[in-house]
This record gives structure tokens, sequence and C-alpha cells, in this order.
């Protein structure tokens, strides 16, 4: 795992200021390779690495790396998982180079120059965002992975075009614009995260995942999609499996060859355990196919209602792995708090990015390359959203649209905290079914999007946050939010899935992995992301992947292979933390010098007397942190933008700084 940055001057430049801007940009990368750097420049061209040594750890897998033949360099942050395979496949075709060493950045420029990028790209299964330069077609192409586990960032300047995987190197670049966009702040307003391709920074962008962008000069830069999720759904679609017996089987081999291939290192590696389905099933695994016990790490809290430690280790003694759980205390997260804006770039309102930061510090004290689960949520089901939403729906469409808009103020106006108490899960009087946490939350999301037309737009205004917030980004779209962008989905079930498969994985769950992996020098790796398992994932029709109204049925039934049900079968808890208690207690005098009304209007981002509205619901409480939570982090990020990010947060009995 690596990072890569880059520079096509449009202007005269000498090879030294070439050289003294593209390692001013790596060198805000070290945490992503703190084991070696390195710098190549052709004419106007620098390519700029620093890397975190995993395959090869000898001088022959160095980079910038250029081909035998000098026609191609690369800087590439990632793996190409069967690159072994490539390697024997050139070797059968006779295109076999004289092999300098034994990494799969080698073999992948092989296969760039023995087939064409396209070729070869299609052929690689792995995680990738890497840069080649063509020096012969003077081109160079920025390649991102299928399902965009790992990031890539570019834009054309005044000067010229740049190009890292984390924003932080291109606003070391002094020509780098950095206007912020309204349109990516009403869309992250309204859902916890910047959707590619844009960037918090107007005419900055995401290399979209799954694309190739092609830069045939510092100004004429086009992309071209080399794999499409969308035709992946319409195929699966057209060829469904019938017999669940079969597609268990079937899973399991893939599955099984995925983890295989994401064992391989030249380094220690172990596992992330929440003791949830999916990093059990990981874990499970890996663990059959290792010769000692695996690695697992779990981050515990004292919060019972957040803490899945205690059956995590449950797995960990019926499987016999080496296990080490650490039990977080408030003090450790909010610790992490100043050093969030700087470890994710934009602002980005997923608060388990803190235990998940936590968990990844925690595991590179003993491995250096960690697996984890990602991704069974999104392909098979997993999210009780998907089923409340689909019933929350079919109710709605029984109520007049003309009588929704009143009945949706009538329940808004009723304060947070009466909903709380009315079914709080101390309420005796309810039946149990029926009481729940963080009530108003539910209730009030879900009378905002009862005003939707239609099913789609229902679904994201139930996931979403804010909406008409931000002064001057009415409007505000992503093509995926396109009808005509969309396949064509009869399940209302599918339709969601497919959205957090484009959107919320790779712009949420994947970022927040990443950074806060790499904020450790550790590196990530999601073998359900293997695009074999993804494309078979939608070859299982739903009642596979569903029954009796809960998700991950086959990927229950897989794990049950290995681990008893007993020790995983319970109600899903996510990975969070108690933002809601902390804002009412020690992060209180923090997020009202943030939210201050004097401030918000002076700033001119947000409808002050919204974000005040909701704050005091709050304070009274309302629960409204995941709202306030987009807010705060917009804020930090935007003091840390005007070089005002250090201020401390301090509690009653501790102050907490940056460990970072």
């Amino acid at each position: 795992m690596c990072g890569i940055a880059g520079i096509w001057s449009g202007r005269p430049a000498t090879r030294e200021q070439l050289a003294a801007a593209a390692e001013a940009m790596a060198a805000r990368l070290q945490h992503r390779g703190p084991d070696d750097s390195g710098l190549a420049i052709s004419g106007s061209v620098a390519l700029a690495f620093r890397r975190l040594s995993i395959i090869d750890l000898s001088p022959a897998g160095h980079q910038p790396m250029s081909s035998l033949s000098g026609r191609y360099t690369i800087v590439f942050n990632g793996e190409v998982y069967n690159f072994e395979q490539i390697r024997a496949e050139l070797t059968a075709e006779g295109k076999a180079p004289r092999w300098r060493g034994h990494s799969d950045t080698e073999v992948l420029l092989a296969a760039i120059e023995a087939w064409g990028l396209v070729s070869a790209v299609r052929r690689f299964n792995g995680m990738f965002a890497f840069a080649v330069w063509d020096a012969r077609d003077h081109e160079l192409h920025l390649v991102r992975d299928r399902l965009g586990v790992k990031p890539l960032h570019y834009a054309r300047t005044p000067g010229g075009f740049v190009f890292a995987s984390e924003l932080k190197a291109l606003t070391a670049h002094e020509d780098l614009p950095r206007d912020i966009s309204r349109t990516a702040l009403a869309l992250y307003t309204r859902f916890g995260y910047v959707p590619a391709p844009y960037t918090i920074y107007e005419n900055v962008l995401k290399v979209m995942p799954g694309t190739i962008v092609t830069a045939r000069s510092p100004q004429h830069v086009t992309a071209q999609p080399y794999w499409s999720l969308r035709e992946v759904v319409e195929r699966g679609v057209a060829n469904r499996v019938s017999d669940p017996g079969a597609a268990l089987e079937e899973l399991h081999a893939i599955a099984l060859d995925s983890v295989r291939l994401r064992m391989i290192a030249d380094v220690p590696l172990g596992v992330f355990l929440s003791g949830g389905i999916d990093s059990s099933l990981v874990t499970s695994l890996m663990q059959v196919q290792s010769a000692s016990p695996v690695r697992t790490f779990t981050i515990g809290f004292a919060e019972g209602e957040y803490d899945e430690a205690k059956y995590a280790a449950a797995i960990a003694r019926h499987l016999g792995t080496d296990h080490t759980e650490l039990y977080v205390t408030p003090e450790d997260a909010l610790a992490l708090i100043p050093a969030l804006p700087e470890m994710y770039d934009e602002p980005f309102a997923d608060s388990s990015q803190m235990p998940t930061f936590l968990v990844s510090r925690l595991a590179r004290q003993s491995v250096t390359v960690s697996l984890s689960g990602d991704g069974g949520d999104e392909f098979y089901a997993g999210y009780d959203r998907y089923t409340v939403t689909r019933a929350l729906w079919n109710r709605i469409g029984r109520i007049p649209s003309a009588a929704r808009p009143a009945l949706s103020a009538a329940l808004r106006a009723v304060p947070g905290s009466l909903w709380n108490r009315a079914f709080s899960p101390a309420n005796g009087f309810l039946p149990r079914r029926l009481r729940r946490t963080r009530a108003a939350e539910r209730i009030h999301h879900f009378a905002k999007a009862m005003r939707a037309d239609d099913p789609d737009r229902f679904y994201l205004d139930v996931v979403g946050f804010w909406s008409d917030l931000v002064l001057g980004g009415g409007g505000a779209t992503m093509p995926l939010l396109e009808p005509e962008a969309r396949p064509s989905l009869d399940d209302f079930i599918e339709r969601s899935m497919y959205f957090d498969q484009m959107s919320y994985l790779p712009d949420d769950i994947l970022v927040k992995v990443d950074r806060a992996s790499m904020a450790t020098s550790l590196e990530s790796r999601e073998p359900l992301l293997d695009h074999r398992l993804v494309e078979y994932s939608w070859r299982l029709p739903l009642s596979i992947k569903m029954e009796n109204g809960r998700g991950k049925a086959i990927l229950r039934k897989l794990l049950a292979k290995y681990v008893p049900p007993a020790l995983f079968e319970r109600r899903k808890q996510g990975f969070g933390i108690p933002i809601d208690h902390w804002l009412r207690g020690p992060l209180r005098d923090w997020a009202e010098s943030l939210l201050d009304e004097r401030r918000l209007r002076a700033d001119g981002y947000f409808r002050a007397e919204a974000v005040r509205a909701k704050w005091r619901e709050h304070l009274g409480g309302g629960e409204w942190q995941h709202h306030l939570w987009a807010i705060l982090m917009f804020q930090a990020w935007l003091d840390r933008e005007r070089g005002a990010g250090d201020a401390q947060i301090s509690g009653d009995r501790f102050i907490m700084r940056s460990p970072i």
C-alpha cells in the first residue's frame, strides 16, 4: 500500500522545479508509505511515490518503476492479488520480460506492455489506484479499481495537471484552486460524505471506480470506464441462479479463493474481527487456510449498546485465533477529533471513523496487513433499512399524496424528546417490538421522507440527513441520481442496494477504512469485494439473500459451516460510538463554538436557524447527532482549511489532543 502523486506541467519548468513540487506533494503522503520514496521525471511529467512495503521488500520493488522497454513508467498504490497467475500467463505466451524481482508492480507493467492498458486492467484482480506515463504516445493514464477501494484525485490547474492519492497532497501544489464547491457541500450535508466524482473543492475530481482517466495534454483530459457495475447487474439479473444449494457451494469456492489471494504478503497479516457475520466469515475462511492461528483484532466499548467485543471473543475462541482486544474509553475516541479533518482531507461525517482508526492502530502494533469484512451488507441485503424502508413505502402508498405534506409537518412538529420518551425501551406500557432507541430521529426521518413521490427518492431521503440547508446549493445532484443512470430493477431492495454499492460503499465505507488504516500505515484488504464475488452476488435472487425478512441469508449459511449459529445470530449492531451522549457532555462546549449562530451567519454556508434549531432540540433530549455531526465535521474542516484547526477540545477531566 502506498501513496502516489504527480504533475504534468503546462508551463516551462526546470527538472529541479518539477522535482521540488512533486516531492512536496508526496511528502504529505508519508503515512501511506513510510518505508521508501521515489521520483521519476520525463519531460514535463513528474511521478512521485511513497512506499509501504508489502510484497517484494527488496530494492526490486522500488517505484517509480519503468518497463524494460522504457515506454511505461508507473506509480502504483494497492495490490494486484492474482499477479502470480498473470506472471505465469505472460510466461506461457512468451511475453515475459527478464524478471527483476517478484513484485506485483513489475507484473502489472509487463501485462500492460504485452496486452495494452485496458486489456491488462480487466485481468487484474485487486485494489489499486495507479498512474502510468506512456512516453511513446505522450499520455498519462490514471486508473482506479472496480469498486473504488483505493482513492485517486486529480485536477486541471492554471499551470497544468496534478493527481494524488489524497487531497492533502494536491493542496501542497501552489496552483491548486481551493474554492469550496456548494454543490459538493449540499450533497455532503445530504449524505454525510462527498460523493464521487466531486470533492469539496471546485474543479478537483475523484477518479470514478472502474475508470481510466487519460490526459493527452495537461488540459485535454477524458474519462472512460473499463468495468461497469450497471452492466454487471444487468447480466446477473438476466442469468439468475435457481438452485440455493449450488449457489452456496459456488459462493463458498469463490470466497475461499478470494481470501487465499488476500493472504499473500511478505509481512505479518491479521483480520479485523467485530463478531458480526461478515468479519467472522472472513476470519473463518482465513483460519481454515492458515497453518497457524490467525491474528484477530477487536475494539470494545464500555457502553453496552455499542459493544460487540464479547461476541468477537467468542468467535475467536471457537476458531482458535490469536486474539487481541482493546476496550476504548471516551477519552481515547474523543482525542481523535482534532485529527479527523487532517486524516480525511474533506468533510466526512461517518463517526465510526474513530473506532475504525483505533482498531487499525491496534492491529498495526502487530501486523502490516489486515483483512476486513466490508461489502457484505451492501451486496447481500444486510442493512435493516432495506426491509424497513420497503415496508414504510408500502404503507405510505395508501395515503393520498395530497395529505402527505400536512401529516409530515404534524409528525415533525412533535419535539424529539417527546418521541424518545414515548418509544423508550424503558416504557413498559408499549409492546417490546415497538420500543426503540433514537425514536425521534427515526420518526422525523420518516416524516421528512414521506413527502417523496417515488420509492427511490423515499429511500434516499430516509438514509439522508439535511435537505436545502446549503445557501447557494440548490439543485445539487450527481450522475447516479438520474433515472437513466440506473439499471432496470423491479425490486425496491435491489434498487436500494445498487445505490449503496455505487455511492455509500466507495464514498463512505471505503473512504473511512482507507484513511483510518493508512493513517497508521496499515494496509486493509476487503475479500468480500473481489469482483468475482460482486459479479456472482448479482446472479443471486433476493430470495437467496433474504429469508424471513432477514438479510445475508446465504452468508449466514456459509458461516454456519465454521461457527455455530448461536455465536452469531443476533440483532445487527453498527460500528458506532455514543456521539449523541458526548454532544450533551464532553463535546458540548466544542460543538457550541462551532455551531455559534454568529459564526454560521458570517461564514454564509448554511441556514443558521435550521442548524441552531436542531442543536437546541438535541440538547433537550432529541436525537439529531447525525445531522449535527455532519455540520460539526464541516466546521472543523473549515477551521483547518483556514489554518485555525489546532483548537483543543476540553472536558471536565481531560484535554484531547491528536495522537497522529
